[in-house]
């Protein structure tokens, strides 16, 4: 059975510089306060988990992870609308 690409928001302490960011090329991120948020799509758990690891091995403390629901239809490309 095929999955299905989710959004995430993932919260790490600490205001990530442009080396660390650099490292989730596929990630948005957002500055608040002193914290810094990347939010995407990831295709599968695998994805996702290797983000995990990608945090882990910077040494980054990560706060949260949540998966953000969206309409069936904020994925599609403007072609397919």
């Amino acid at each position: 059975m095929p999955t299905r690409a989710s959004m995430y928001a993932i919260r790490i302490k600490g205001q990530l510089g442009a080396t660390a960011l650099s490292a989730f090329p596929s990630m948005a991120y957002q500055l608040i306060g002193g914290e810094t948020v990347l939010t995407g799509w990831l295709e599968d758990r695998s994805a996702l988990f290797g983000v995990i690891v990608q945090i882990e091995g910077l040494g980054l403390e990560l706060l949260e992870v949540r998966q953000v629901r969206t309409s069936p239809q904020s994925r599609k490309s403007d072609d397919e609308r």
